[in-house]
């Protein structure tokens, strides 16, 4: 009789014995089937494991079993067999597998055990002398995953996916848009966050605006409108008295990014990129799906072209959605209306303070600003009706040209040889400048420009630096001018002091650009503390660091830049002053602290910023040098100041003093002699004047003693009492009284 283990149950099975077994197997019943398993009953049986077989009994072999042989014994055999089985650890790999279940193998019905029988369990005994068996393997290596997901067993694992080959991936790639990319990264641009999206929307518009007027030779009148119609939803309304936009480029200023007339010139502008104004309109479309509305009108008796633009950001395109001809009471300019989502609030780095230092770096600029919220209208006037000098146009500075650049010029230019290429093609290279370039280059004058070698080019290159040329022309760069600078300052901020400094031209890659620079000192910046305020103990200095880090106010081209302060290096250049040796607190490696607003201010022809937002410059070494000795100028005005200032409020001290004895010293010499008290004690205030500095003769008569000091005559020094009797001699005045003149004299009172 064989016995086998079944590997679902792992109850024994009777595979052979005797005539009593096989009519037991005969008459035996078939375990009824479960639905679940009806349709797993077609497929084949695994093939068997030779160690699952296990080896008859000795008894076994004989050739049947008595009659007699009674059921207990039958059952006694069973159990041993089932024992022996289950001390049996697998050897091979196959017999590893075999004896792990099969997890996706219907559960076999379950057969009725016999009554009386208990489940067979595993004494504490066998566990312990167990052997060890390997650790079986990692689940992937007898399943494959499906293509949905699902794992399979091994035997019936599909086929693994095919990886993506060349020309599937070459049938994925295509050209991507500048407007998808700047969808995708609006933040490059500025519109990270609804409060800074507003601001970015209104300085786009506002410096397109100030731009195309000065070109055109028209004072700016820009009106700047803020209408809310959410929470987070505001409409956007800039209106100028510019040149206007002729109808055809409409729909691509406004409906194409990289477009514009500034990037391919080098001159002082405000926008350099062709971007600002149509991502402004792209993300007013992206955030409430508004076209874009612009209306603008070119001369007098012409009509005003009115558009409704979206843009099509797959293919950097605009859709015009509404073309029509109005009636508009301008001469001529320009309307944009852009609905966008956004959020306004005032204080630091609002709209309120951009349109604010707008103001200050525009005099010669008329701005009407309406705030939300019911808030009134701000009307400022120009302060000057001079407009700034036109900006010329000039041609790259050979000290700023780089290789590939340089190649391409040498490819592009009309130029017959090297030589006159040199001289139409950069600035300040005249025709002794341009031999001696191609003389240490070793370059034929005669060569065509086009047919040079690399190698010859690259030579040009590096024989560029060796020659002594000029710098380029500053009448490219316009600054604002110190005048200037003072008005727009003393125009917004009330305060004590003002200054201004103004640096020649410099040169960084070529590019010719200039610094400026002015602050204000004192007054309404200081707050609530006033000079009454000030104890004896409490310096001017100590009071006015109280007031915290100065307000810094950073200018590009005449445009305020609000963001990325930290990095720009305009507040690099501030904090590497010392700006203790000008009277004024600092902690290290921060600005300067006390009731001060600086303005700096760099004009170039290409502003190097660190990012197409536009609000931090990049820190070249020429720029933070300028920076730095524009920044001295205007601190050494201030100590001087500053140190006037305190010598004068020690003098005011010092006359307090003296202006407290007067009416005691009056009164003590009426006791002494009749005198004119009103006309002495002037007299002595006019002294008290003349010796702490104050030449003003408009003195306040105080007659009798003064309430502030409160001295009994026993409690006077020797010392005191001498000078408040006036034993020493001090210089005659003409204009003294005589009974002043007396006692300057000496001489005894009777």
């Amino acid at each position: 009789m064989a016995i086998r283990i079944r590997r679902a149950t792992g109850a024994p099975v009777i595979l052979g014995g005797g005539a009593e077994s096989a009519a037991k197997r005969s008459t035996a019943k078939p375990a009824p089937k479960s639905k679940s398993a009806a349709p797993e009953s077609k497929a084949k049986p695994k093939p068997k494991s030779k160690s699952s077989a296990i080896a008859p009994a000795p008894g076994a072999k004989q050739a049947g079993v008595s009659k007699a042989q009674s059921k207990a014994e039958l059952a006694s055999k069973l159990a041993a067999a089932e024992k022996k089985s289950k001390r049996a650890a697998p050897t091979s790999r196959r017999a590893k597998r075999a004896a792990q279940p099969d997890l996706f193998a219907p559960e076999p019905a379950a057969s009725k055990p016999k009554r009386g029988a208990k489940p067979a369990t595993k004494s504490p005994r066998a566990q312990a002398t167990k052997p060890v068996a390997e650790e079986p393997e990692p689940l992937t290596a007898d399943f494959a995953p499906h293509d949905d997901g699902h794992a399979e067993a091994k035997g019936t694992a599909a086929a693994p996916r095919r990886r993506a080959t060349a020309e599937s991936m070459a049938g994925k790639q295509r050209e991507i848009s500048v407007s998808e990319f700047f969808m995708k990264n609006r933040h490059l641009l500025g519109f990270d966050s609804p409060v800074r999206a507003l601001l970015t929307t209104v300085k786009e518009a506002l410096d397109n605006s100030l731009d195309a007027c000065e070109e055109a030779g028209i004072l700016p009148t820009v009106r700047v409108e803020l209408v809310e119609l959410a929470e987070d939803r505001f409409r956007v309304i800039i209106e100028d008295n510019g040149p206007g936009i002729v109808k055809a480029q409409i729909p691509k200023v406004f409906g194409k990014l990289l477009y514009g007339s500034k990037f391919h010139r080098l001159r002082q502008s405000r926008g350099q990129q062709g971007i600002g104004i149509s991502a402004a309109g792209m993300y007013g479309q992206l955030t409430t799906g508004k076209p874009i509305v612009i209306t603008s009108k070119t001369g007098k008796g012409r009509p005003a072209h009115h558009f409704e633009i979206v843009i099509d950001a797959t293919r950097n395109t605009p859709n015009v959605i509404k073309d029509d001809e109005v009636d508009w009471p301008r001469d001529h300019g320009t309307r944009v209306e852009i609905e966008l989502q956004g959020i306004y609030k005032a204080g630091r780095r609002s709209v309120d303070e951009y349109v604010e230092q707008v103001r200050i770096a525009n005099p010669h600029a008329e701005i009407l600003y309406q705030p939300p919220k019911g808030r009134p209208l701000v009307h400022t006037p120009r302060a000057t009706n001079d407009l700034p000098r036109e900006p010329l146009e000039i041609k790259p500075h050979p000290y700023g040209v780089e290789l590939g650049m340089l190649q391409r010029i040498l490819q592009e230019t009309e130029a017959r040889s090297i030589l006159a290429a040199l001289q139409t093609e950069f600035s300040r290279v005249t025709p002794k400048v341009a031999e001696e370039i191609l003389a240490k280059a070793v370059i034929s004058p005669r060569a065509k420009p086009g047919a040079l070698k690399p190698g010859e080019v690259e030579r040009l290159h590096k024989a560029i630096p060796q020659v002594k040329i000029f710098a380029p022309p500053s009448a490219s760069v316009v600054p604002i001018g110190e005048d200037l600078i003072r008005k727009g300052l003393e125009r917004e901020i009330q305060a004590e002091f003002y200054t201004s400094a103004t640096r020649p031209p410099a040169v960084y890659r070529g590019n010719p650009f200039q610094v400026e620079a002015g602050l204000a000192y004192g007054g309404d910046l200081r707050g609530r503390i006033g000079d009454d305020d000030l104890s004896p103990e409490k310096t001017a200095r100590e009071a006015d660091a109280q007031q915290g880090p100065i307000t810094l106010l950073r200018l590009a081209n005449r445009v305020p830049l609000q963001y990325q302060q930290s990095s720009c290096a305009t507040f690099k250049g501030v904090i590497d002053t010392n700006w203790r040796g000008y009277g004024l607190v600092q902690p290290r490696g921060s600005l300067p602290q006390g009731p001060m607003v600086l303005l700096v201010h760099i004009a170039s022809v290409w502003v190097p910023f660190t990012s197409e937002s536009k609000e931090s410059v990049a820190h070249y070494p020429e720029i933070l040098k300028e920076i730095s000795l524009a920044l001295q100028e205007c601190g050494r005005r201030l100590g001087s100041f500053l140190r006037r200032r305190d010598a004068e409020r020690h003098d005011q001290r010092r006359r307090s003093i003296f202006e407290m004895y007067i009416g005691e010293l009056v009164d003590s010499l009426d006791k002494l002699t009749k005198v004119d008290r009103p006309a002495l004690q002037k007299d002595l205030l006019l002294l008290a004047h003349k010796h702490t500095g104050d030449g003003n003769e408009d003195v306040a008569l105080v007659v009798g003693a003064s309430k502030a000091v409160e001295k009994r005559d026993d409690e006077l020094s020797k010392k005191e009492q001498e000078k408040a009797a006036g034993t020493k001699k001090p210089k005659r005045r003409k204009t003294a009284s005589p009974q002043l003149e007396l006692l300057n004299d000496g001489e005894e009172i009777a």
